[in-house]
């Protein structure tokens, strides 16, 4: 009985590398499958880890019917054992609807990997829609961690070394692209995971750093947490 699965966490927590050791996994037994992907950060069509894994893929665009893509593909004589769907939370809650139709009409198994809530604590409309619909939600049991050694629970955008919880929902990382509201400034925009605690105090690794280094702000402000290095 095919299955739609959502594993879920924060960033660095392996989802992309899970993906991929799936992928390879049910090759290795003879299986064939597609995978998609959007806005990945090794670029377009491609399905990347930070560990340095990478392997083509489908991108997700907008508008893109995934329901006709894998019956496309079922129709030019392709073997479909498996569908793999990395940065998930990208996908618009119709796409999902399309997974879902994947595996009840097509009896394909479905495998989503992505972040459930933003950078403001809120869900993306893609993992919205997922755990309202998948057979079941996994949490990866690999844990990120906060700049303080704390299990990370949260994903945090900073520009410019400072923590923000204004903005687009979605703008790529570790460019030179402002978010809306600071567009001319060419802000450096960049993602880092934060426990819970830290992240409902806006500091981050930066502002940790910033922190232990002035001579006004008492220990007990930092909460005894380790000072990251650098």
């Amino acid at each position: 009985m095919a299955e739609l699965l959502f594993f879920s966490g924060t960033m660095d927590c392996g989802k992309s590398t899970l993906a991929l050791q799936m992928d390879h996994n049910h090759r290795a037994r003879g299986r064939a499958g597609l995978i998609f992907t959007r806005l990945d950060r090794a670029g377009t069509a491609t399905l990347s880890s930070r560990l340095g894994l990478a392997t083509g893929a489908i991108e997700v665009v907008e508008g893109l019917d995934l329901w006709d893509v894998v019956v496309a593909a079922l129709m030019g004589g392709a073997k479909v054992d498996f569908v793999i769907c990395d940065e998930a939370q990208f996908y618009t809650p119709e796409q999902i609807e399309h997974l879902a139709r994947v595996v009840d009409e097509l009896d394909i198994d479905v495998f989503a990997f992505g972040i459930t809530a933003d950078f403001r604590t809120q869900l993306f409309p893609g993992s919205r829609r997922l755990i309202e619909l998948a057979d079941r939600v996994q949490v990866l049991q690999v844990e990120a961690l906060c700049w303080c050694g704390r299990r990370a629970t949260h994903n945090a955008r900073i520009v410019d070394g400072a923590m923000v919880v204004e903005g687009e929902q979605v703008v790529v990382g570790n460019t030179a692209d402002a978010p809306e509201g600071l567009a001319g400034n060419q802000s450096v925009v960049e993602y880092e995971v934060l426990c819970r605690r830290h992240y409902m105090r806006r500091m981050n690794s930066h502002a940790a750093r910033a922190a232990a280094l002035s001579a006004d702000v008492l220990p007990l402000e930092l909460d005894a947490c380790a000072i990251p290095p650098g």
